[in-house]
């Protein structure tokens, strides 16, 4: 693929600004491109692809307008579109407009007009997250961690695995109401990480996979340690 120049950029830039009223000049000042239509005035910063630098430049032209745009050649295949979806979504938050150029055939599309962000807040991922926050019981992980993480879902299993290991075969009602873990029938139902199986109607016992982790508990107080337990990485809510 032939090397890529903001120079490239500059003349569908141009037609694009010109065919909605701007007259339009080259590296004004610190501006890449800038148009003027009355008292309105859009500049335009260019660049090969999304940098740093790019946003930097960008949001100090906000200084002179708010309506600044990036331009940037248009994307490749789905990775591209990936990549250049999430730096939409950056600029957006930026205020900053989104061009994108087609080199082929000089189309420019328009992905973002310059605005102030407004971000939507979703009640139920805030909800969720209180709810995790709530069940976790004590700080068992370390901020910025990579890899398994224990969760409130976790934390019950594994009270749900110490009862079964210390009582055998358990009716769900009587794990529910010994480790006080409300939804143990359901959990030990669901067997998220391979533990529990069903010996009669609601009659659950541990499997050899739950058996083989007991020498991770904690045997002192006859419980797991946070963590003791290994298997599949669990969401907050499987």
């Amino acid at each position: 693929m032939a090397d890529l120049y903001e120079t490239d950029l500059y003349a569908p830039v141009k037609a694009h600004l010109e065919a909605a009223g701007y007259t339009v000049k080259a590296e004004v000042g610190p501006a890449d491109v800038m148009g003027v239509a009355g008292d309105e005035v859009v500049l335009v910063e260019l660049k090969a692809g999304f940098s740093l630098v790019l946003l930097q430049q960008a949001v100090a032209r906000q200084a002179i307008t708010d309506m600044v745009y990036v331009a940037v050649p248009r994307w490749r295949g789905r990775a591209g579109w990936r990549a250049f979806k999430g730096n939409l979504g950056l600029c957006r938050r930026l205020g900053l407009g989104v061009l994108s150029v087609r080199l082929a055939d000089g189309f420019v599309e328009v992905h973002a007009d310059p605005a102030p962000f407004r971000p939507r807040k979703s009640p139920a991922r805030r909800a969720r997250l209180l709810g995790e926050f709530a069940r976790r019981a004590g700080d068992p992980n370390t901020g910025g961690t990579r890899g398994k993480v224990m969760t409130a879902y976790r934390q019950d299993a594994e009270r749900l695995a110490a009862h079964l290991a210390a009582q055998g075969a358990c009716r769900g009602a009587e794990v529910a109401r010994a480790t006080g873990v409300a939804r143990a029938t359901e959990m030990m139902r669901t067997n998220h990480y391979g533990w529990f199986e069903r010996q009669g109607r609601g009659v659950y016992a541990l499997t050899e996979v739950g058996l083989a982790e007991l020498d991770c508990f904690d045997q002192d107080q006859g419980a797991p340690a946070p963590g003791a337990l290994s298997g599949r990485k669990t969401p907050e809510t499987p």
